[in-house]
Formats: structure tokens, sequence, C-alpha cells
């Protein structure tokens, strides 16, 4: 199984970036998480995800049940608002809006974890339990 989820994180690994910096790229304050949320729902279902959508407005809980899913259940959160900062880095992916960006790793937690739910979906079959994760508005 570890070797499965080292070839799944290589394969997926440019594509967590391009979510990263595309997040990254167009942050918005808290509850106003709009576009954010719709990117992150429109990853989800070009994946296939299910998901359960507008808690707390934008936030988004997607539940994935392996083999026994009632066995035992794992939550992972991360959180999507960006703060009223303006961005001074030289990158191709700087911030798009004026005086809001990503400045502690909200963009990272995100990408980073639509990528455990890319790779455990596609091992739905070799592991037990559920795991919930939730992608959390307005910190």
């Amino acid at each position: 199984m570890i070797n499965k989820i080292k070839q799944l994180t290589e394969s997926a690994f440019d594509e967590i970036v391009e979510i990263r910096r595309y997040i990254h790229k167009n942050p918005e304050l808290s509850f106003k998480e709009h576009k954010t949320s719709a990117y992150i729902k429109s990853v989800l279902t070009s994946w296939g995800v299910s998901f359960t959508e507008d808690i707390a407005d934008t936030g988004i809980v997607v539940l994935l049940e392996g083999n026994n899913p009632s066995s035992k259940t794992l939550a992972l959160r991360a959180d999507f608002d960006a703060l009223p900062i303006t961005e001074e880095n030289e990158i191709n992916y700087c911030s798009v809006n004026k005086g809001v960006m990503h400045a502690c790793g909200h963009d990272a937690h995100t990408a980073s974890l639509l990528g455990v739910v890319k790779i455990l979906n596609s091992l739905i079959r070799e592991w037990e339990g559920s795991v919930k994760f939730i992608f959390q508005p307005a910190e």
C-alpha cells in the first residue's frame, strides 16, 4: 500500500502544485470565499468525488468510505480563507486580488487536502473505515 501511495503521490504532484498556485493567485477573505469554494468543488467533481456543500455558506465536506466504513472515522481539515495583506512577491502566481493574499499557508493546506482526497479515493477498496475531509472557510 505504501508503494501505491508513493506512486500516486508522484503522479498527482504537478496537478496539486497547480491547484495550490491557482488558490494562491485567487485569494478571498473570510466569509467571502465563493470562488475558492466553487473551484474546490470543480476539482472534486472532475475527480468523480461527491461532497456536501454550503456548510457555513462556502464550506465543503467530503466523506470517503473504504471497506467496513463504520469501523473507524478519521477527520482531516484545511481552511481556505486569505488575509488582508498586499502581496509583494514577484512570482507568476502572485495574488491578483489587491490587498488580499495567502500569507499563512491555507492555499497549501487546501491543495494538500485535495491531494489526499484524490489518492485515498483512488485506493478506496484498499483501506478500512471512513475519512471525512473538511474544507473550512473563515478560520
